[in-house]
């Protein structure tokens, strides 16, 4: 019973072909095609006010030189944010439970941000691994804590996305099963149980949003070091 918990974060197969790329690609398919009309519908009003508001707020922390990754970087919230949203509907799958999904996400925009900063300011990327005023004996045990503290950095991004969405579906499956069970034998505390099922899951919806948008702000203030 318990290995069945997990089952939901077993990636889907038809004929033996896995199907997370078509679940990826799905939530672009419900966003609204953009229109040379002069007045729109309100739909389309509604994403360009979501797409501004989310632009102003990833760019706020950069300067001119980061404003290059604006239409990254806000793909990339749109697509996380449409996943994690869709992944809390029944009997759907969560591609961002995936830790090998969410770490092919975050090593590459990492190390393309490292790669930024090397590139155009060495001596300030490097200054990084040694803070100014450090004792010279402690100088070899802090460029190798912060050397770790940096490198770890991917791996911080996929496991908190990761462990976040998987906690919180397991919350949700396991609530949903006991109150399931208790209804013939405990019908007012299976009714309780499924009150507090409601307010898991808006908690999930407002966790899912907060966690896309963590995942590229984080990565947009790796970016505002390196520039």
């Amino acid at each position: 019973m318990n290995l069945s918990f997990f089952d939901q974060f077993t990636s889907p197969c038809f004929l033996g072909i896995p199907l997370i790329l078509l679940s990826m690609l799905f939530p672009a398919l419900l966003l609204p095609s953009p229109s040379n009309r002069w007045i729109t519908n309100r739909l389309s009003t509604l994403q360009l006010w979501l797409f501004h508001l989310i632009t102003k707020q990833l760019m706020m922390p950069l300067n001119k030189n980061g404003h290059k990754w604006a239409l990254l970087l806000t793909s990339l919230m749109i697509l996380l944010l449409t996943i994690n949203l869709l992944g809390l509907l029944p009997y759907t799958f969560t591609p961002t439970t995936q830790l090998s999904m969410n770490m092919a996400l975050a090593f590459p925009l990492w190390l393309a941000t490292l790669l930024t900063g090397l590139r155009n300011q060495p001596s300030i990327a490097l200054g990084h691994l040694l803070p100014e005023g450090t004792p010279t004996p402690l100088i070899p045990a802090l460029i190798l804590i912060e050397t770790t503290s940096l490198l770890i950095r991917p791996l911080a991004l996929g496991v908190r996305l990761t462990a976040n969405l998987t906690a919180g579906h397991l919350l949700i499956q396991l609530i949903s099963t006991a109150s399931t069970a208790l209804l013939p034998i405990m019908p007012t505390i299976s009714l309780l149980t499924t009150l507090v099922l409601f307010l898991l899951t808006i908690l999930e919806v407002a966790v899912a949003m907060i966690q896309a948008y963590v995942f590229v702000l984080l990565l947009s203030l790796y970016l505002q070091e390196n520039i």
